[in-house]
């Protein structure tokens, strides 16, 4: 990369206001905004995923947002590939850069580079999500798009050593079965100032409780029908809170009653352990509501 481009991040739990406070800035700033999201990533998945909408996209441009197919392998190490163009095609039309969202592992990999290790407790907690939401075959045959030896050596049934290679392949690029030895992150890649909406436990309860519900009342189960039946069944967003709970409406496993609290449940503790990633940020800052030493 040129020179390193000066980064303002906007991090936070699910349902925190990221987005909408990142419009505003954006649009009082002349920024772009660079999405952080490992589910925004993806096409078609949209109610489940928050995604912006068309007035959204129209005020503030914005980069990885619906730009890879629901079925194909989406790593940190391409998100990191992705996100440096993002940023150097923002710079060089002077522009500031904005990136949002609250994917802990996508973060730090664009500011402190790709590892091998430790291992990452966020992300193995996403992929065993997904393994619940997919099933153990569908997990199985990820991998072997990625790593066929590891596959061969590891049983369908394994689920917890199909997690951890995925894993290893998620967080480097690579396949597990040729990562000998693990290292430290890089050091800083851009100058950066990270921000981490901490609104207080009761707001961000019932803002998740409103999230939960809105997306239910949007469509989310019709969503996924309709994405099962473009044979996306097995994508791995079908196994992130939401779209999990939503198909096990429409494969009839759960009431839709059942499914709402259950992803509002599994939706609070995503957004506690999103918190504890980046308790452990260098640099990050908590700032609570309103928000107003951001704008």
């Amino acid at each position: 990369m040129s020179a390193p481009t000066p980064l303002t991040v906007i991090a936070g739990p699910t349902a925190a206001g990221k987005s909408a406070l990142a419009l505003d800035i954006a649009e009082r700033q002349g920024a772009e905004i660079v999405s952080a999201d490992s589910q925004a990533v993806y096409r078609y998945f949209d109610v489940g995923t928050a995604k912006p909408d068309e007035k959204a996209l129209a005020r503030v441009r914005h980069h990885l947002v619906s730009v890879v197919d629901p079925l194909d392998q989406f790593t940190a190490a391409r998100f990191q590939a992705m996100a440096d163009a993002a940023i150097l095609d923002i710079a060089a039309r002077g522009r500031p850069v904005l990136v949002v969202g609250g994917t802990g592992l996508y973060i730090r990999v664009l500011l402190h580079g790709l590892s091998t290790g430790p291992p990452d407790p966020e992300l193995r907690a996403r992929l065993e999500q997904e393994a619940r939401g997919v099933g153990p075959d569908a997990m199985h045959a990820r991998l072997a798009e990625v790593d066929p030896e590891s596959a061969r050596r590891i049983a369908v049934a394994d689920t917890l050593r199909v997690v951890r290679a995925l894993e290893i392949f998620e967080v480097t690029g690579k396949a597990a079965s040729a990562a000998h030895q693990f290292h430290r992150f890089e050091a800083t890649r851009h100058p950066y100032t990270l921000w981490f909406l901490d609104p207080p436990r009761d707001v961000l309860t019932r803002a998740i409780a409103n999230r939960t519900r809105d997306m239910f009342a949007n469509g989310l189960v019709e969503e996924v029908e309709a994405l099962v039946s473009r044979g996306y069944r097995q994508a791995p967003a079908m196994g992130s809170v939401g779209y999990r709970q939503a198909l096990a409406v429409v494969e009839g496993r759960m009431t839709l009653l059942e499914a709402k609290a259950d992803a509002e449940k599994q939706t609070r503790a995503f957004a506690k352990r999103q918190r504890t990633w980046f308790r452990r940020e260098p640099g990050a800052r908590f700032v609570a509501p309103p928000y107003a030493e951001l704008g």
